[in-house]
């Protein structure tokens, strides 16, 4: 393989990386993946014991694939998820290449091909040739803690979200969550159905029920196309608005709120701004994160309302899912600061969320954030293409059921260009 340039080489062999190398075998292109560790790696060592996906298994399947489980309607956990990887793999038999981190992707002139480098097995580094290149390492691969953590006492355990495992590794006492999105939340209800006392520091994040007028909310936004948006037609921000708050936790799963957790003991604050040894200090943007999160929700099912009169599909009646009901209480203060000690506070943990870690590609096709510069996934630099960029395509392009589409789009860019 290193004597000859192969067609094209992927970087990245999780649900993405996979759907990719799955169209170009079905094209017949030759390829190689490469995964920096194990396949559906990010999966494996980058989630909690309890984590359980959010989008349920008959959604969650590869190009191919159709599930035949005995649960559709479950949400499987992130190992049973890796295993349907790694039985994808083996069923169609991807080329995928474990332990292999890519160093660098160039073009080194005069060749008019890619020079890829990459160390396998934490030894050998060897230079690979392509004319096509897919990276599929993701935009949300790298853990984000802010700056100002590096501030606090020692002696109080840090933890990002990626890190954390289960409540018993954490020392006594109560715990600081940082982040109010998925992660934030769903760590926030395990650790109180542990009996912790929780702190949750709270952002604008969207949530929507779990079920409504007896569906899975995600089937009403597939059945509706409210999921096929583009980023231009979201005046809440679009492509930097996080996704809105579910879980698939209990089976299957339930809707869970701000003022869910408030009800099981939770005690909300604003969002962090900054920290000293044994302070954090806040905002007071409480109530605006509440009504912002209750508001996306109305809008949701008023869309879903519309939409089955308009098409007059059956549906159940509305009923009453008491952690979807908007708040109507007292307003919501948040204290300027918090003392660690005071609060018995001796874990923080960020649930802050990710960044794309794209360095090795030597080539312009990174913004001065250093994200990737594409439209539809198809880079700057004729050749190099991405897929797992959030909103690539459309709000589908967030989802492991909507990643296959732009997946299949840039493999038939990547054919036609070759053939």
């Amino acid at each position: 393989m290193n004597g000859s340039i192969l067609e094209v080489i992927i970087i990245g062999a999780g649900h993405a990386g996979l759907s990719a190398s799955y169209y170009l075998k079905h094209l017949g292109l030759e390829h190689v993946v490469f995964e920096r560790g194990k396949i559906g790696e990010s999966w494996r060592s980058q989630r909690w014991d309890s984590f359980t996906m959010n989008t349920s298994n008959r959604l969650n399947v590869l190009p191919g694939f159709i599930y035949k489980g005995k649960k559709p309607d479950a949400f499987s956990s992130a190992t049973e998820f890796v295993r349907s990887l790694e039985d994808y793999v083996s069923s169609f038999q991807l080329p995928v290449t474990e332990n292999s981190s890519v160093l660098s992707i160039d073009k080194l002139q005069p060749n008019p091909y890619f020079t890829v480098t990459v160390s396998q097995d934490n030894e050998a580094v060897r230079t690979y040739n392509c004319w096509q290149v897919i990276i599929a390492s993701g935009s949300m691969n790298v853990p984000y803690i802010p700056a100002f953590s590096k501030q606090i006492s020692p002696s109080i355990t840090q933890l990002h979200s990626s890190q954390y495992r289960n409540p018993s590794e954490l020392p006594d006492g109560a715990v600081l969550i940082t982040g109010s999105a998925q992660s934030g939340c769903q760590l926030a209800e395990e650790l109180l159905d542990a009996g912790r006392k929780v702190y949750l520091s709270t952002s604008r994040v969207p949530r929507i029920p779990r079920r409504y007028r007896g569906k899975d909310i995600m089937d009403w936004l597939i059945e509706t196309k409210f999921i096929e948006a583009d980023s231009t037609s979201f005046k809440a921000g679009g492509c930097t608005t996080p996704e809105p708050l579910l879980t698939g936790a209990g089976g299957l799963g339930h809707t869970l709120s701000l003022q869910s957790l408030v009800q099981r003991g939770a005690v909300l604050l604003g969002r962090t701004e900054n920290a000293s040894e044994g302070e954090i200090f806040f905002d007071n943007n409480i109530m605006d994160h509440i009504t912002f999160a209750d508001e996306y929700s109305e809008k949701v099912k008023k869309t879903i309302d519309e939409f089955i009169k308009r098409s007059q599909v059956r549906a159940d009646d509305v009923t009453t899912d008491e952690a979807d009901v908007p708040y109507m209480s007292d307003v919501v203060v948040s204290p300027s600061s918090i003392n660690l000690q005071e609060h018995d506070i001796t874990s923080i943990l960020w649930a802050t969320g990710f960044c794309g870690k794209y360095d090795y590609i030597k080539l312009p096709v990174l913004d001065p954030g250093g994200q990737p510069i594409h439209r539809q996934g198809v880079s700057p630099v004729e050749g190099l293409y991405f897929v797992d960029c959030s909103w690539q395509r459309n709000h589908k392009s967030n989802f492991v059921f909507g990643i296959k589409h732009d997946a299949g789009f840039v493999s038939s860019k990547v054919y036609s260009a070759l053939r």
